[in-house]
């Protein structure tokens, strides 16, 4: 931090770190023995055009530029706030979480490269500035299931634990947040900790 930043009580932003994604294959073992929590297969990446921008072309253009390369594919959803989300499906995943049991950790590393190729594709190509967050959803043998998000403007991760209709699980957010202790760099101000209801993958 430069003198006058110190002085004047301001920091410099964190930029985006998509190699922070490359830890939850660790953070997804970590879940597995602290918490019984298994990845569900399914991940996704939010973005929001520009403000003005016309949506539909956005949309449009964003689909091209995805399937014109060697990425992986993916299904878009727009949830009730106009966000956009593009879901990726590991390929053992199937609804509820379940293959023969429980994924094995080499289908979260393979989620989590195509993550990253996604966002990695997008910023390149000038839409950073409308990457919210990806999300990795994980689950467990009695129904819980909790979102690790990663927010992409912070470069930090925090757990949503949605627990039916506009409501969450804020113990098992803080269990999740208190079992990956540093294997990811947590959102510490949980201000920021904001709801995702209806995310994929969730």
């Amino acid at each position: 931090m430069s003198f006058w930043r110190s002085l004047l009580g301001r920091s410099k932003p964190v930029q985006p770190d998509l190699d922070a994604l490359f830890g939850l294959p660790s953070a997804a073992l970590t879940l597995r023995a602290g918490a019984g929590l298994t990845p569900t297969g399914t991940g996704s990446v939010a973005f929001r055009a520009a403000e003005g921008a016309a949506f539909a072309d956005v949309e449009r253009d964003v689909t091209a530029l995805l399937d014109a390369g060697d990425g992986p594919p993916v299904e878009q959803r727009t949830d009730d706030y106009g966000y956009t989300w593009l879901v990726v499906r590991g390929d053992a995943s199937t609804e509820g979480g379940e293959s023969g049991g429980e994924l094995v950790d080499t289908d979260i590393t393979g989620l989590v490269t195509d993550l990253h190729a996604v966002n990695s594709t997008l910023e390149a190509n000038g839409y950073g500035p409308s990457l919210l967050c990806s999300l990795v959803g994980f689950t467990d043998g009695s129904g819980r299931r909790v979102g690790l998000v990663y927010l992409y403007k912070r470069g930090t991760f925090y757990p949503f634990a949605p627990a039916g209709g506009q409501r969450r699980d804020n113990a098992l957010e803080l269990q999740v947040e208190a079992a990956l202790g540093d294997d990811l760099p947590m959102e510490r101000d949980r201000s920021r900790w904001f709801p995702v209801y209806g995310a994929p993958g969730l």
